[in-house]
């Protein structure tokens, strides 16, 4: 059954839908985002009516209706039993991973592809290429830490090659981070609207995730005190800059009380700085306020594509570097060095800093277009990043909302994917960039904004 019924709650009370139909919606959301997985019995008829406080009848009509949708199965003297997820659509794009990730605009220029080809093709024609196919020491060559040092000083001016890593993605090194800081049953602090990721990585690893609430400033420090002298949180975790979802960037003032806090309880930051390539003005990192305690960490998968896995990250000291290195090799081995060669290349040569200027540059033309088309909806975004943050309203139920228009090709992400204190609000991420033209992107815009405005049948989306 669910664990916690407390957001249903939230939802019946705040919703003029009828509650057979949204508890329903409330299933649905609850297996897509993982609170209820395949063979998760529920409550019987008569737990759930006296848990929400509702009539027999009412409940009865929503577990009909959730069996029309496929969503659980019954069976006699056994109860209710999650069904799981239908399969999925064929979605834009071809790959439903492209629907679900917040993935960079793909700038069409000829000239500026030419160039990334050539830069490629010039790490892989220097030097030895069986080098680039055998087994490295992890963290990258001297000269590879050097060049990654240079680029990261831009962002992190006391950036060393002695304290620096070249990972094979970001995701690698949280989970090895979160691995080597918490052990299972004890918690780190992070936004209540943050990357899934973490969420997956703390699943994995059984490590507990404890909800600061966000304001216009950032996750409060406020709650982040209270949590070190009540709980003995092993880690902060934050995505400072455009944070996914909701495009948040911590304010000057609130990373200082955020660093202030952790260097009075010694508690580790985890600063996950995936954005900061995408503002041309940039905050002061935690990093420099609390050196002696923050992993700072940044990568090129979104500036370039997903699927280049190189990142950055600065340990506190050179110690933890290599303390952080053997975490890391026991989970991944080491980089890819084709990679690295050809990340190093494009760092050296500029071409690193062209894709970024056009991935840039495309982001603003697209933040351009949903300014057109969502103006007054009170949706959050920043003019160079490539997603924006959409309430919903009372027209629809959130999942509803992401089901319709996935059946028309469009991305977006339920708030609920990205809660971590189980009371999501009624938004979705929206991101612009990915494979699709600037065209496309305007229609899809088009056709989010027409949505809102003229809702469709509450069954639209049952296939």
């Amino acid at each position: 059954m669910p664990r916690n019924l407390q957001h249903w709650l939230k939802q019946l009370a705040d919703s003029n839908k009828p509650a057979y139909l949204l508890i329903a919606d409330l299933i649905a959301e609850d297996v897509r985002t993982g609170r209820l997985v395949a063979r998760d019995r529920l409550p019987t008829l008569r737990e759930l009516s006296a848990e929400l406080g509702l009539n027999y009848t009412t409940v009865a009509r929503a577990y009909a209706e959730a069996r029309k949708r496929g969503l659980i199965d019954a069976r006699a003297g056994m109860g209710s039993f999650v069904r799981g997820s239908a399969p999925s659509l064929p979605l834009r794009g071809g790959s439903g991973a492209e629907m679900t990730m917040n993935l960079p605009p793909e700038p069409q220029d000829t000239a500026l592809l030419a160039r990334l080809h050539e830069s490629a093709a010039v790490a892989l024609n220097s030097g030895d290429y069986y080098e680039l196919l055998r087994y490295q020491d992890f963290g990258g060559t001297p000269d590879e830490r050097e060049v990654a040092a240079e680029w990261l000083r831009r962002y992190l001016p006391d950036a060393s090659a002695d304290r620096l890593l070249i990972c094979p993605g970001i995701h690698s090194v949280l989970t090895a981070l979160v691995s080597q800081l918490a052990r299972p049953g004890e918690l780190i602090c992070v936004e209540s609207l943050t990357y899934p990721g973490i969420k997956a990585i703390a699943a994995q690893l059984g490590v507990k995730l404890h909800a600061l609430p966000l304001d216009d400033d950032g996750p409060s420090a406020g709650a982040f005190e209270d949590a070190c002298k009540h709980l003995q949180p092993k880690a902060l975790y934050c995505n400072p800059t455009l944070l996914n979802p909701t495009t948040l960037t911590i304010s000057r003032a609130r990373r200082e009380a955020l660093a202030d806090v952790a260097l009075r309880y010694s508690v580790p930051i985890i600063e996950d700085d995936a954005y900061v390539m995408l503002p041309r003005q940039i905050g002061k990192p935690l990093a420099q306020l609390a050196p002696e305690l923050t992993y700072y960490i940044s990568g090129f998968s979104k500036c370039f594509g997903a699927g280049l896995r190189a990142a950055y990250v600065s340990a506190p000291n050179a110690r933890l570097a290599q303390r952080l290195a053997g975490a890391l090799r026991a989970t991944t081995v080491m980089a890819s060095p084709i990679t690295n060669a050809i990340v190093t290349q494009a760092v050296r040569d500029g071409s690193a800093d062209a894709m970024l200027d056009a991935v840039r540059d495309e982001s603003i033309a697209r933040q351009s277009l949903a300014a057109r088309h969502l103006a007054g909806r009170g949706y959050e975004a920043q003019p160079e990043g490539f997603h924006l943050w959409l309430p919903v309203g009372d027209s629809w139920s959130v999942v509803e909302f992401a089901s319709w228009l996935r059946t028309q090709g469009i991305g977006v992400v339920a708030a609920a994917a990205f809660s971590t204190d189980g009371d999501p609000p009624a938004a979705v991420r929206v991101c612009l960039g990915g494979p699709g033209t600037r065209l496309e992107c305007d229609a899809a815009l088009r056709l989010i904004a027409d949505t809102l405005d003229h809702p469709r049948h509450p069954h639209a989306t049952v296939m």
